[in-house]
């Protein structure tokens, strides 16, 4: 099968449950709420290693959002609800409300259940804290040296999906590098998705477990590895893919996940020296969700 003239190898993606939170950082400008989010998505690239997944979802304009200003809508995931609980409440409380003129608001619809986490940040206005309504939302007011900071009572979380993948073979590494961006640039429009790894672009793909050593639960996924490609054997990549990267997607649901790999896959093929689309899966050991490539078209 081929898109754009690009093939789409027979494979699927292989992505699992996680829980999910979706909020809305505002603040005075544009700027500023690009600065409070980025801080609150820092360090949130893959559990593997970090203490969440976590990304900058869609940007909203003043007359989208409950306060009348510009923001940004964020995604954090992890795999209990007890640690997304802790991240929300280290985030927002340490990436956003330090930050100049923010406030925070509930942006998941439909959630499983809700976190009191605003209410437990409220403390932090050792008293003086107020509680306000805004747009028919709880608020807590806090005040903090340049003014107040504002923070909904409750936040929404529910399962979601992590792991959806694809990889971009080009026929150089710099073809590979700008089909990915290009596919992160159209993933960006998908609502309710994140690419958390640094700027949407995964350099160094991983595998379940190791082969060479015990002690390690993830590492490199040699099959995947230009510079190995004639070195071992079961390598995946094609004789004439020189370059690869990875794009990984979080979202809200299935349904979501896979609108941002069509979307995705589409922009990406449409750059010149793309040759292949691939993904990642690892026989079922990683998690319950199998989405074909060539389903998704």
């Amino acid at each position: 099968m081929e898109i754009n003239g690009v093939e789409i190898i027979d494979t699927y993606a292989e992505a699992f449950g996680i829980k999910v939170s979706r909020l809305l950082v505002t603040a005075a400008t544009k700027e500023l709420a690009l600065t409070a989010t980025t801080e609150a998505t820092g360090y949130a690239t893959s559990v593997i290693g970090c203490p969440a997944e976590a990304g900058i979802d869609v940007y909203l304009p003043p007359t989208e959002t409950p306060d009348g200003r510009p923001g940004y809508v964020i995604m954090i995931c992890q795999g209990s609800k007890k640690k997304l609980s802790h991240e929300l409440l280290e985030r927002i409380g340490m990436g956003i409300l330090t930050a100049p003129t923010t406030a925070v608001f509930n942006a998941l619809e439909n959630p499983d259940e809700l976190l009191n986490e605003g209410f437990k940040l409220k403390f932090f206005g050792d008293g003086y804290e107020k509680e306000l309504e805004i747009a028919g939302r709880k608020v807590h007011s806090i005040p903090i040296m340049s003014g107040e900071f504002l923070v909904e009572s409750e936040f929404g979380i529910k399962d979601g999906v992590a792991g959806g993948n694809f990889f971009v073979g080009g026929d150089s590494k710099m073809s590979a590098l700008i089909g990915a961006q290009a596919a992160v640039d159209a993933i960006s429009n998908v609502p309710g998705t994140i690419t958390p790894f640094p700027g949407g672009v995964v350099a160094s793909g991983s595998k379940v477990g190791c082969n060479s050593y015990t002690f390690l639960n993830a590492s490199t996924n040699e099959k995947m590895c230009v510079g190995l490609k004639n070195e071992i054997e079961g390598s995946e990549i094609s004789a004439a893919v020189n370059g690869i990267y990875e794009i990984v997607i979080d979202g809200v649901d299935e349904t979501s996940v896979k609108k941002a790999m069509y979307e995705g896959i589409k922009a990406a093929t449409s750059v010149p020296g793309v040759i292949e689309i691939n993904a990642g899966n690892f026989g079922g050991n990683l998690g319950a969700y199998k989405i074909n490539l060539k389903d998704l078209f």
